[in-house]
């Protein structure tokens, strides 16, 4: 226990505890307080990142190279994701349950040139292996203020909507619903995307049309990389975020529409209606209102995350 009664007397954001049936937990509070990075996370100091940030149970870590007010950016993404209504309670805490027993990551190295250099196959021999990078070059807190958009054109867009979205969605809500959000053929998320390619496809058809893809599909992806999970995250990241309206502005339709055309909550809405039936549903707990990473919750209670056994995944 030494190790989490350090990060209590820090001020960080979790401690480690066991419940009156053994069950292990978690405490986690909506603080978000930029620190040095914790012993126990010392690989990530090996591999050249200098400050950490932990945000209910989830950790961040960045490089000398990203400013700490894109770190502190990012940490508020990821907060009002979590807790859309800034209550300071998780929303969803069977999905928050799912990223917390998993440790889930977010790394902020500077550029994706350094990302590149980094030695990430250290943070997985320590045990780390769900994490998503975000460079700092792609985090713009200036993108969404006050409710308003500043972009100078169509491809201007804050990378932190995006990236902090995946893990949520990938590790998070589809292990906490896998027959409703699982990225695999036949759950309810991937029957939407399968409507919205044209068919199911395990690889990037060449044949049709629309980037390889049948005349009537609204989803185009071509990443040959992004298997036919990634394209479910892929997916679920394009369809929340417009029904947010993070992708409603001028020129931005014309940037998306080789990959995805239906870039408004109203396009969703009518092209789109089960996906958008599927993400508003209110059981689900996905947020209501864009992140804009100023995140001022109303209070600071302490919630205890109970931390689930998880199997090995690839």
């Amino acid at each position: 226990m030494t190790a989490e009664i350090m990060l209590v007397l820090m001020g960080l954001a979790s401690s480690q505890i066991f419940g009156d049936n053994g069950i292990e937990q978690v405490e986690v509070t909506p603080r978000i307080e930029i620190a040095e990075i914790p012993s126990e996370f010392s690989v990530f100091r090996q591999v050249g990142c200098d400050k950490y940030v932990n945000v209910f149970g989830i950790h961040f870590f960045a490089s000398p190279t990203t400013p700490k007010d894109k770190l502190s950016h990012a940490a508020g993404v990821l907060a009002q994701y979590l807790d859309n209504d800034e209550d300071g309670v998780p929303d969803n805490m069977l999905v928050l349950s799912h990223l917390v027993s998993r440790n889930v990551f977010i790394i902020m190295p500077g550029t994706e040139a350094e990302m590149e250099e980094l030695e990430m196959g250290l943070v997985a021999e320590a045990g780390y292996r769900f994490g998503q990078d975000l460079y700092g070059e792609e985090t713009k807190p200036d993108f969404l203020v006050d409710g308003k958009i500043n972009a100078p054109d169509g491809d201007y867009y804050d990378g932190a909507l995006e990236e902090i979205l995946h893990p949520i969605t990938q590790h998070g809500y589809a292990n906490a619903y896998p027959e409703v959000f699982g990225e695999e053929r036949g759950s309810t998320l991937a029957k939407c995307m399968d409507a919205a390619r044209g068919g199911y496809f395990e690889q990037v058809p060449k044949d049709g049309p629309k980037s390889g893809y049948p005349a009537e599909a609204w989803y185009h992806y071509t990443d040959e990389t992004c298997d036919y999970g990634c394209m479910v995250t892929e997916y679920i990241y394009w369809a929340l975020t417009s029904i947010l309206g993070t992708q409603d502005f001028p020129g931005r339709h014309d940037a998306l529409k080789v990959e995805w055309e239906l870039n408004t909550r109203e396009r969703v809405r009518t092209g789109d209606a089960a996906v958008y039936e599927l993400l508003t549903d209110p059981q689900y707990r996905f947020p209501t209102k864009a992140p804009d990473g100023n995140y001022k919750p109303s209070a600071f209670p302490v919630t205890v995350v109970p931390i689930i056994s998880i199997a090995d995944e690839d």
